[in-house]
């Protein structure tokens, strides 16, 4: 059914949304990914599909972007919303990045700044610096750096939670990219980092020491460990030109599956600039990843949902998984919960689609109060609102209608 959305009374909205709400939750509760007795197994691809022993993995995740440098309580705050919510996966970055410790090679970006996580202040985290008594890059593995992600990853096994982990942001807010290119002197955004002979180091650097780092908490190395489901070689890596993006993830994805051939690898792209999904055919790139905002590509919510029909259609072409992995419509459209809706119904119900992960999942923060965001307002909370429902009705939803697909398959002799 075609609505216009627009001019939509507001009425016939509500009277839409409600019965899709009722349809959603009137679904009988079965078990979540999340809650699958096998969290001992690897995440693994079947043409279109994501596969857990076997069976249909269909992806109803959550972004968050402070859970590498929050507090151990707002860490298990937002795990615990996601567990609430009917999340099995969570997406998140490895940063922040900074410059020297002495303040000689500088910082790009505020990492003194107070205030909340979600607002930036990361209160003195920082994975990658630079070393001017080595002149190179340096990983900081103590309790302000790494010893935060081996929380983080043990926190989110022990609640059945899967992790997707973008390596690295390209964007400066918290450094990413931007900083590390800025250690050699460069203001070259799109092409230094992703040519010069010394950041790829860096990079391969970086990536041999996360998949190889063992968990003090876990006992396993990362490379291990099946709470995580996929390694992003960056999120959003916009290299330029294009054919330099494209060589960089073939050099770069075949590298980590050589250091870990547990785990799939994705590029992290948000696949819609360029050519839709052109790194797909990337043979050591496992599944596709697209991001969707409709406010930015200047998209109605009905022209949005035919996008993810078109991206549903790329993956059956291409026979591997592709997954909507950021998407937000701000809480302020009238139409936000019925867009919501409308579009997980359209991800669910289609074959080749392989999940979703909404951007992005807030908790309250150590000064008691949920993060304020009053500019793209693609906060989601767990606060009992319209558009939390439909999220957590839309997981349950999903679970149930894979799990009966299973039981088709399993049934057919």
């Amino acid at each position: 059914m075609i609505i216009d959305w627009q001019r939509a009374k507001y009425g016939l909205r509500n009277a839409w949304l409600y019965a899709l709400v009722f349809a959603f939750v009137s679904v009988p509760a079965v078990a979540s990914a999340a809650d699958h007795p096998s969290a001992t197994s690897f995440i693994k691809t079947s043409g279109t599909n994501f596969t857990l022993d076997g069976s249909p993995f269909f992806v109803t995740g959550v972004n968050n972007h402070y859970l590498t440098y929050g507090s151990q309580d707002e860490v298990t705050r937002v795990l615990d919303d996601a567990v609430a919510m009917g999340a099995n996966v969570v997406r998140i970055f490895l940063q922040p990045v900074i410059g020297s410790l002495d303040g000689n090679v500088a910082t790009i970006w505020d990492w003194r700044r107070e205030g909340d996580a979600s607002n930036l202040a990361v209160k003195g985290t920082y994975l990658l610096y630079w070393d001017p008594s080595q002149s190179r890059m340096a990983i900081n593995d103590g309790a302000s750096g790494m010893q935060k992600v081996d929380f983080l990853i043990a926190e989110a096994g022990k609640r059945r939670l899967r992790l997707i982990i973008a390596v690295l942001d390209f964007w400066a807010f918290t450094g990413g990219v931007q900083q590390m290119r800025a250690w050699y002197g460069s203001r070259d955004e799109s092409t230094f980092f992703f040519n010069d002979a010394r950041t790829k180091r860096d990079y391969t650097t970086w990536v041999r020491h996360v998949v190889q780092r063992v968990n003090p908490l876990t006992g396993l190395a990362y490379r291990d460990d099946p709470t995580i489901m996929a390694w992003e070689l960056m999120n959003e890596g916009n290299a330029r030109p294009e054919a330099l993006r494209l060589a960089w993830t073939a050099e770069m994805s075949a590298y980590v599956k050589s250091l870990d051939p547990n785990h799939l690898v994705s590029s992290g792209s948000a696949n819609i600039l360029q050519k839709k999904l052109s790194d797909l055919t990337i043979p050591t790139l496992d599944f596709g990843t697209w991001h969707g905002y409709p406010l930015y590509y200047n998209l109605t919510v009905q022209q949005f949902n035919d996008m993810i029909t078109e991206f549903c259609q790329l993956a059956a072409r291409a026979k591997k998984p592709v997954l909507m992995e950021e998407f937000g419509y701000a809480r302020s459209n009238r139409d936000s919960a019925e867009a919501y809706a409308m579009w997980l119904d359209t991800l669910t119900r289609d074959p080749s689609c392989a999940g979703w992960m909404v951007w992005r999942l807030v908790s309250l923060q150590d000064s008691g109060r949920y993060p304020i965001d009053e500019h793209d307002q693609f906060d989601v909370r767990n606060d009992g609102s319209a558009i939390w429902n439909i999220l957590k009705a839309a997981t349950a939803r999903a679970a149930q209608t894979r799990e009966t697909a299973s039981e088709i398959i399993r049934q057919v002799p």
